[in-house]
């Protein structure tokens, strides 16, 4: 965006005072930059309006949820940390409030990717880039950023002066100050993602006394380094040329996606003097050509352009431009969320079906106001195939993994069967079997576990380490949130080889929940006693 100051004029044509920002649109798509060209600094200009708004809005939540979730706590009981969401690497759990999830259960962390990526369908074919423009973390900490920028060199106007102003003191005060507090933001930022990682309140604790693992320094001076780049620094830049959504996006786009769109329908031909042209027995759109929807875009583009891969649908143009209708006393939608098909609809109506050039006339009552043929967008519109196919995709896998949820087994049994040697024939004849029996215990409270043997008839067992006389079944005390492996020797007396059927199971009970697992066992026994 140009390096030009902005200024208000007068409009004595047509009695109206509107401001006129020389602005350019340094990264639309006819006056894109190479890859290897520097890059043409923006300085967007606040705006204010309904999307405005509902950034904020967004942008307090997000950082919200991202900066105290690690602070909350969920009581679990005595053996399982109170933090609500930790990522437990050293013992392999993830924390979800009441949820735990075991490495064995990565599929649920698949199973929300898979679903966060149909989500991301849904959204884009129903409203565009939505994402991009409100809730993406680069969006999100880019305005986190400006705010800073504006608070402390000014708004649009003042940054372009003081950026093109000479270093003095003053300059440099600004400029250190804001460095220092996108450095102190980018801090934050990657020491609260480590909190996710261990208890927050003891981390921080190591942290200040320098007795954290070094990991956790590295993750938070690579965090800083990228937030600082990225938001401060690059910005548009990352969502241009790192991201591969914008390219993706068109994919997902049809006829009936709302998209943030410059209505030249009724917008054009643009003037600055419309009573004059008027009086001069020239058409003239809506558009006064005041360049508000320049001035006030991140990415540095111009919407009235057309569809862009810049644009990121954050709608603060459409706030900008209906200002801007506001003074003119027009009606607002001159930039707005639109679909293809309305659009295509409107500009048949401007064109006489395509056959003329745009008279923004034909949109219009005789009176006055916009024509009722001129065609709106409807909400009906986004429930369509294309939004049921993703939704119900959406729900399926999300219906699933709720199933799989709430009827998991909190308990579970493992056996692997002794391979040398396979059997051991004992002096009275008898045959014993040694198998390693893993005993998982998936809640954070101790359990005492019953052991039994389901088939094999005549057959006891042993398990090592307990004092308990050999039986069909033995108690086995185990952990909170822990595997216990124990050895389980299972005896078949002489008499009983010859008739014997070589498969059994052991079967695991937790008497207090009634939780229950099985698992279908081989006792090898000599050839010659078969």
């Amino acid at each position: 965006m140009t390096l030009a100051t902005e200024t208000a004029a007068s409009n004595t044509a047509s009695g109206d005072a509107v401001e006129r920002i020389d602005a350019e649109a340094v990264n639309t798509a006819g006056k894109r930059q190479p890859l290897y060209a520097p890059r043409k600094k923006i300085f967007p200009k606040r705006a204010s309006g309904q999307f405005r708004r509902f950034k904020w809005l967004i942008m307090f939540v997000t950082l919200g949820i991202y900066y105290l979730t690690p602070w909350l706590r969920w009581d679990r009981g005595p053996y399982a940390p109170d933090q609500a969401v930790l990522v437990d690497l050293a013992n392999r759990r993830f924390y979800f409030f009441f949820i735990e999830i075991w490495p064995q259960e990565f599929f649920y962390i698949a199973g929300l990717l898979v679903m966060a990526g149909i989500g991301l369908f849904l959204i884009t074919s129903t409203v565009g880039r939505a994402w991009c423009g409100y809730t993406c973390p680069q969006t999100v900490w880019v305005d986190l950023f400006l705010v800073v920028e504006r608070a402390i060199e000014g708004d649009r106007n003042a940054r372009i002066k003081l950026d093109a102003a000479p270093f003095t003191a003053g300059k440099l005060a600004k400029r250190s100050a804001k460095h220092l507090i996108w450095v102190l933001i980018a801090v934050a930022t990657g020491g609260a993602w480590v909190f996710y990682f261990a208890d927050a309140p003891s981390l921080l604790v190591d942290l200040a006394t320098a007795q954290a693992a070094p990991v956790a320094y590295m993750t938070i001076a690579v965090l800083t380094a990228t937030t600082y780049l990225f938001g401060g620094l690059m910005r548009e830049q990352v969502c241009t040329y790192m991201c591969p959504w914008p390219r993706i996006q068109a994919a997902m786009l049809d006829e009936n996606s709302l998209t943030v769109t410059y209505n030249d329908w009724r917008g054009e031909p643009r003037s600055r003097h419309a009573k004059k042209a008027a009086a001069e027995g020239r058409t003239v759109g809506d558009c006064v050509d005041c360049n508000a929807c320049v001035a006030v875009c991140p990415m540095g583009i111009d919407i009235r352009d057309g569809q862009q891969l810049e644009c990121i649908t954050c709608a603060l143009c459409i706030d900008a431009c209906d200002g801007v209708m506001d003074k003119l006393g027009r009606e607002r939608g001159l930039i707005s969320y639109a679909t293809l098909s309305d659009y295509n609809a409107n500009m048949a109506l401007a064109t006489a079906g395509g056959t003329e050039t745009i008279n923004p006339d034909r949109v219009r009552r005789e009176g006055g106001g916009l024509s009722d043929k001129v065609a709106h967008f409807h909400w009906r519109k986004i429930f369509r195939l294309r939004t049921f196919v993703y939704f119900g995709a959406w729900s399926l896998v999300g219906l699933v993994m709720l199933y799989a949820l709430l009827t998991r087994d909190r308990l579970e049994v493992n056996v692997l069967h002794d391979r040398n040697p396979q059997y051991v024939l004992l002096s009275d004849g008898s045959v014993r079997n040694g198998y390693t029996v893993k005993l998982l215990n998936m809640i954070p409270e101790p359990r005492v576990i019953l052991v039994s043997l389901e088939g094999l008839t005549g057959a006891t067992m042993n398990v090592v380490g307990l004092d308990q006389p050999d039986d069909r079944s033995a108690a086995v005390p185990v952990d909170p949130d822990r595997l216990r492996e124990v050895r389980i020797f299972v005896t078949l007396p002489a008499d009983r080889l010859s008739a014997a059927d070589t498969s059994f199971r052991f079967v695991v009970e937790d008497k207090a929940s009634f939780e229950s697992d099985v698992y279908r066992a081989s006792f090898n026994i000599p050839e010659g006693s078969r």
